[in-house]
């Protein structure tokens, strides 16, 4: 493409965009157009900002007023940082150390006073002890040495009582500031928001047909932030200002991978569906064009999977690349491995599925034939017992011969299903690979998931800090191809029911080796 090697060249330099910084990495988009006179050209677009500006050279500028925007965005920017430094001044400023400070302190003085009183009071009671076993008392005596017990304990209440009166004390101190920390930060949070609001009633999007409606309009909830700022939106409501007519788009990911994972310099992605999964079809209304894909089943109707594996309780069959596990919400992704095997299955007894695998992903996929035997292999998997291989073949060379890939994972929330690292708010995701073969530039592993977590494997394959190189065909996380490289070989465990070991085996189908190395780049 013209635009990358424009890139690889350095044309673009006069952008002031560090592409390869971390962070700096950006979706750009490229629309070829044809003007009124018939003549053909593209134009471009870049996601957000680059080198900080919205307008940068030779590209095309975003959708909304700068002059309208220049009227409100300082002022809120500038309101927002207020709010932010006043948040940080709270919870990091000389009240809060000194609430600290005091805090730490009072609890030493507590333990101190605590630990003095305790062995005052072990003393008294070793010398009453003593006492009463080595002396003759008199009723008095013994009288007195009850009120001193008594004593004891009236003390040991009293200074309970006083610690957790000063504790209440700071406490208050401290819970009074919490208070005024959250009021501020709702305040950033409602302040935000209208800046947003204003934001986007900026933003009038347009259609082939000539239609116009306000950005919110085409969303259900609030727009997410930054909607009408990616490539596609900017490109095609450029052309239609200017009289052009789309004819074929593409946008692709330019320079370093984002934190997250999931985007390869070069590599071409469809647009996320958070923000112009709503969006784009409305601007293409009027416009002839390709439907966007849908991720159904692609294998036929009449492809029942074959069982490879049946006791009286579980039975496992061989999933193939391109068929759901389970059906989804609406009716056209019906089709699924399980409404496939319950259809074939009349009356009592339909099969019930244990555990799912990715639609693009074939191999050994498991099912109960009771409610017993599906909660106690359902059991199986959440406690982790069960051993699970997976093969794959990588697009690119792995390094290391073995080793473990410790990258918790949380779900693209503006791009779903695509999963990203997040070590804050993601979940725990392992897993131990083996490298199998190496052939140029791909690579043939085994992966040993510790966890499950939806696209494990995938990502764990293709982010930079895992092994960097996708799975061959993956079309979220690296290039399409005729089909996703991963297949489950094999499941073993304790039959929770039978009690005895249990392996199943689903070897890749003959051509899998010779089919992944076909598509060397």
């Amino acid at each position: 493409m013209l635009l990358q090697e424009e890139l690889r060249r350095g044309d673009h330099s006069a952008l002031g965009h560090n592409f390869d910084e971390p962070g700096g990495g950006k979706m750009l988009g490229v629309l070829v157009v044809r003007d009124p006179l018939t003549k053909l050209g593209f134009i471009r677009a870049g996601s957000g900002m680059l080198g900080g500006s919205w307008r940068p050279p030779r590209f095309v500028p975003p959708r909304f007023d700068d002059a309208e925007r220049d009227r409100f965005w300082p002022g809120g920017q500038e309101e927002l940082a207020a709010i932010e430094r006043d948040i940080v001044a709270l919870e990091n400023g000389a009240e809060a150390r000194g609430i600290a400070a005091r805090l730490i302190a009072l609890e030493r003085v507590q333990q101190e006073r605590e630990s003095e009183l305790r062995a005052k009071h072990k003393a008294a009671k070793m010398d009453r002890a003593s006492r009463r076993s080595s002396e003759t008392l008199s009723q008095e005596e013994l009288l007195e040495l009850s009120r001193a017990s008594q004593s004891d304990r009236r003390a040991g209440k009293e200074l309970r009582a006083l610690h957790k009166s000063e504790r209440e004390t700071l406490g208050a101190e401290k819970r009074d500031l919490g208070s005024r920390v959250r009021a501020l930060k709702k305040r950033r949070t409602s302040t935000s928001n209208a800046l947003l609001a204003k934001i986007q009633n900026g933003y009038r999007i347009h259609n082939a047909l000539g239609e116009a409606c306000e950005l919110a309009s085409l969303y259900e909830g609030d727009a997410p932030g930054g909607s009408a700022d990616c490539a596609g939106p900017k490109l095609l409501g450029y052309a239609y200002e200017n009289d052009l007519t789309p004819i074929a788009f593409a946008e692709f990911w330019w320079g370093a991978s984002p934190v997250g994972g999931g985007r390869h310099s070069g590599q071409f992605y469809p647009a996320c569906r958070g923000k112009c999964g709503p969006l784009l079809p409305y601007m293409l209304r009027g416009l002839a064009h390709d439907e966007a894909p849908l991720f159904a089943s692609n294998t036929s109707e009449k492809y029942l999977p074959p069982t490879i594996f049946e006791d009286e309780h579980i039975f496992a069959v061989r999933k193939p690349e391109g068929l759901l596990s389970v059906p989804g919400r609406t009716p056209d992704l019906r089709d699924s491995a399980l409404t496939r095997l319950r259809d074939a299955h009349e009356g009592q007894g339909k099969p019930m599925q244990i555990h799912r695998l990715d639609r693009d992903t074939s191999g050994v996929m498991l099912f109960a034939k009771s409610r017993e035997a599906h909660r106690e292999m359902q059991a199986l998997f959440a406690e982790r017992k069960i051993e699970k291989v997976y093969v794959a073949w990588l697009d690119g060379r792995v390094k290391e011969n073995r080793g473990t890939i410790d990258l918790a994972l949380r779900v693209d929330l503006n791009d779903r299903p695509r999963q990203i690292v997040d070590a804050v708010h993601g979940k725990a995701a392992i897993t131990d690979y083996k490298v199998l073969e190496r052939h140029g530039a791909q690579t043939k592993v085994a992966f040993f998931p510790r966890t499950g977590r939806s696209h494990q494997l995938r990502v764990h394959a293709a982010h930079p800090e895992g092994l960097g190189a996708p799975i061959l065909g993956d079309r979220l996380y690296g290039r399409p191809a005729h089909r996703l490289f991963l297949h489950a070989e094999s499941l073993a465990f304790d039959h929770p029911i039978g009690g005895y070991r249990v392996q199943i085996a689903c070897p890749v189908a003959v051509g899998f080796d010779d089919s992944a190395l076909r598509l060397r780049s």
